[in-house]
């Protein structure tokens, strides 16, 4: 029976691990439980209709929280392999008193100086099985850390690229380029460039999704409220007479649909069009009037 219990507390360590190994390193990163939990307090915050302020923390505050689980999932995990084997397949320190405390607390108590990396000494395993498991826990500890570090330092080079690509939207919004400005070398260039920061975002939307639970704050710098008229920039473009013109507006019209598809398939799920999809994604972030919008009541 011991071993049983045992078997469950590997059983949710390989749990913890395998949810990390998907949220953090693989290449699509098709997060299980991370991504449930991502997307369980956005919606909570959405459908409570909390302020920017309050919805501008749920990224940060997802990621706390999935950290957190990863860390108590594996704690209790090695606690519960330990359980059986406690306090017969240990050595206590003298005058510990540890070895008086409850089985399951002391057990609890060693997972986190395991994993913790701290080896304090005053609980040590006696059974050679234990003698060569037990240092693992500080070896995922060890990687627990790193990869939470890791995983702060990826995330948010990407919003930083989404929120370039919305200002610089915007600042072509009001610039309001004219047709006869567009259809020139530089207005070609001015599409191919769209169109390559377009692909990194949605390069960005697959390999590090939770990034859609990240709010973008004002206007000027999100993306939900700017895409529309990258959309209205690729359908003027491909009226133009010039050839290149035509050519990469047909590259940003790819590249925005390519888009719109991963932000339906992983996160909206309208099975839209890319303007459905577009508006789906405006106003899941709090963005009821796209950039597309304000074009048309403008002209």
């Amino acid at each position: 029976m011991g071993w049983l219990v045992s078997l469950l507390g590997a059983t949710l360590i390989m749990a913890a691990l395998r949810d990390l190994f998907h949220t953090l390193w693989h290449p699509t990163r098709h997060g299980g439980l991370s991504r449930l939990v991502m997307a369980a307090l956005w919606r909570l915050a959405r459908h409570l209709r909390a302020r920017r302020r309050v919805v501008g923390l749920v990224g940060p505050l997802a990621m706390v929280t999935v950290v957190g689980m990863w860390a108590v999932t594996i704690i209790l995990g090695w606690a519960i392999v330990y359980w059986p084997h406690m306090p017969e397949a240990f050595a206590f320190a003298p005058g510990s008193g540890l070895s008086q405390e409850p089985e399951l607390l002391d057990s609890v108590y060693l997972s986190l100086v395991m994993v913790a990396t701290l080896g304090l000494g005053d609980i040590v395993p006696a059974e050679g099985w234990l003698r060569v498991v037990s240092p693992l826990e500080a070896v995922i500890g060890f990687v627990l850390l790193t990869a939470t570090v890791s995983w702060v330092l990826e995330i948010y080079p990407t919003l930083t690229r989404r929120r370039v690509l919305a200002i610089r939207l915007a600042l072509l919004y009001r610039s309001d380029p004219s047709m006869q400005q567009l259809d020139c070398a530089a207005g070609a260039s001015l599409l191919a460039s769209l169109a390559t920061e377009v692909v990194r975002v949605r390069i960005d939307f697959t390999q590090y999704a939770e990034a859609y639970y990240f709010h973008d704050g004002e206007d000027h710098s999100s993306l939900a409220a700017t895409i529309g008229y990258a959309t209205h920039l690729a359908q003027r473009g491909q009226a133009a007479r010039r050839a290149d013109v035509r050519l990469m507006a047909a590259l940003l019209a790819g590249a925005l649909e390519d888009l719109a598809t991963i932000l339906d398939q992983r996160f909206l799920h309208t099975d839209g069009t890319p303007a459905e999809v577009f508006a789906a994604y405006a106003a899941d972030h709090g963005r009821h009037e796209s950039a597309d919008d304000n074009v048309g009541a403008r002209r």
